[in-house]
């Protein structure tokens, strides 16, 4: 059994409960003592949205684990026992429905009961509401851990979109030899042999019977004609040469991205 003196400081501390399970089921709310022994009974337990709902766990055989109060029961069993308003005093009639469902005792003979206190106090509005509030004036606490803030940050993120340059591709020139077939006309001449015939006449006389009168004789003339003759020479017909362009576009990105929002889960409303 845990004494009172070391939960009314893990009240303080701002501790959870903590099931047989390992399973962590909320903070400490408040603990509740016998009316007549002083012994502690009861802790309630902040569950839900802002720790806006309280469960009762017995305290019969809870160990301490640092600043945290281990029960002998899982989380679930925890969060599904009978609601009981926890407005600082156990009837006899609330505690044995709790003794019921847990399993444990009945209250043979108790007469209820009381809140111990957590170190925290109650102040009443004009709504005569009951507000907590810790040492540093915060109102209510973060049941996930320590009190650390009066208001609960909501982040979101926000999708930043910029480029980088990589390599897409390489572009190069390449040279090389191909054989095409062309064709030019080109005039050429060459000589044929044409015979010619004159009579004796006046003129010739003389040449004609210039030598012997009777002989054997040969003339021979050389023929000429033109062949084509083929040269080739390698001329420079254009430079060619690589350049870049850039070319503007337009790339729609879709992306989730993830935001919190917060709500209000308010029982007391229901309540009234």
């Amino acid at each position: 059994m845990i004494s009172t003196e070391n939960l009314s400081a893990l009240t303080t501390a701002g501790g959870n409960v903590v099931g047989s399970d390992g399973s962590k089921i909320g903070s400490v709310g408040q603990i509740y003592v016998d009316d007549q022994t002083g012994e502690p009974t009861w802790v309630t337990v902040k569950t839900g949205l802002f720790g806006t709902h309280e469960s009762f766990a017995p305290l019969d055989s809870a160990t301490q684990d640092g600043d945290d109060i281990v029960v002998a029961h899982t989380k679930d069993k925890v969060k599904d026992a009978p609601r009981v308003a926890p407005d600082g005093h156990l009837e006899p009639e609330e505690e044995d429905r709790l003794y019921t469902y847990y399993g444990v005792g009945g209250s043979n003979g108790h007469t209820g009961n009381g809140f111990a206190g957590t170190g925290r106090e109650t102040v009443d509005t004009d709504r005569h509401a009951t507000v907590e509030t810790d040492a540093r004036g915060t109102v209510g606490h973060d049941t996930s851990g320590p009190t650390t803030d009066d208001a609960m940050t909501r982040s979101e993120e926000k999708l930043h979109v910029g480029t980088e340059r990589e390599a897409t591709g390489r572009a190069r020139l390449r040279k090389y030899v191909v054989t095409e077939n062309v064709t030019k006309t080109v005039p050429v001449q060459r000589e044929e042999i044409r015979l010619e015939r004159e009579p004796i006449t006046d003129a010739n006389r003389g040449a004609a019977l210039d030598g012997p009168d009777i002989s054997e004789e040969e003339h021979e003339v050389v023929l000429h004609e033109e062949r084509p003759v083929v040269q080739k020479e390698a001329v420079p017909v254009e430079r060619v040469r690589l350049d870049k362009d850039v070319v503007s576009d337009e790339h729609t990105v879709t992306e989730e991205v993830r935001k919190e929002n917060i709500e209000l889960d308010d029982d007391s409303r229901t309540r009234r």
